[in-house]
């Protein structure tokens, strides 16, 4: 589904990512995992369009899509969840969710100016999906609570709820549970689960090696912005470089 070739970002003659190229297959779910400083969120960032890529290409079922805006990317289906909590302030669980389905309307400005009957039909599928990825997160019962009263966990169940809304085929999730406690991990664990059995394909950047190899079936190993491994979970344990990577060369030794 998507293709990264060769591509190239730095800031301040530093390389963030250096010639980094992979492949994931539809329906696949790739965990991609380094050290801290590896590149592994400027590597997303340039998948969704946050940021461009210097050199190299990025193609999604095919078509060339580096040089598109985030919005134009979001309307071909990719959906990004960033690190860190993120929501609207002043605005409902409900509302925060709906405005991610907001890159797949079509009435248009003037036709929600005058409140137009696309507008309203619009509207009431949009608010309809955003229920239904509420429930599908298990956020049903805060739909109408202010977003910022949300505890972390469930703040993060939302922005993937908000992503679930645009209907993505290519599904982002950066760090998602950082910052979580065991019992909070372990639930979005099964529901990134869920989310890859019923085919969505999805590119994990995790923390927790655990997680990744129980969740992945492939990893991509990012250090220094380079791509230093690519394998299944078990190829990826073994690897030397990862050890060293990880744990140091002394280690790996």
């Amino acid at each position: 589904m998507i293709e990264i070739e060769a591509v190239s970002r730095a800031f301040g003659g530093v390389y963030a990512n250096r010639d980094v190229s992979l492949a994931v297959a539809d329906g696949e779910l790739r965990g991609v995992i380094g050290p801290n400083g590896a590149g592994k969120s400027t590597l997303f960032s340039l998948v969704s369009g946050h940021l461009r890529p210097q050199a190299g290409r990025i193609v999604l079922d095919g078509e060339r899509i580096d040089r598109l805006p985030p919005h134009r990317r979001a309307q071909r289906g990719v959906a990004i969840v960033f690190q860190g909590a993120r929501v609207f302030p002043g605005m409902s669980v409900l509302a925060n969710v709906a405005v991610g389905a907001t890159a797949r309307t079509r009435a248009g400005a003037t036709s929600a100016a005058l409140r137009l009957p696309r507008h309203r039909r619009e509207e009431r599928e949009i608010f309809a999906a955003a229920r239904g990825a509420l429930a599908r997160v298990g956020l049903s019962a805060w739909a109408d609570r202010d977003a910022e009263q949300l505890p972390l966990g469930q703040q993060r169940r939302l922005q993937l709820a908000r992503a679930l809304t645009a209907r993505p085929r290519l599904l982002l999730l950066d760090e998602p549970a950082s910052g979580l406690r065991a019992a909070e991990r372990r639930e979005l664990t099964d529901l990134i689960r869920e989310l890859h059995a019923d085919g969505m394909t999805i590119m994990l950047i995790e923390h927790d090696v655990a997680m990744v190899t129980s969740l992945a079936d492939r990893i991509t190993v990012l250090d220094l912005g380079e791509v230093i491994a690519d394998g299944t979970p078990a190829e990826i344990r073994r690897d030397p470089r990862v050890i060293s990577a990880y744990l140091g060369t002394d280690a790996a030794a």
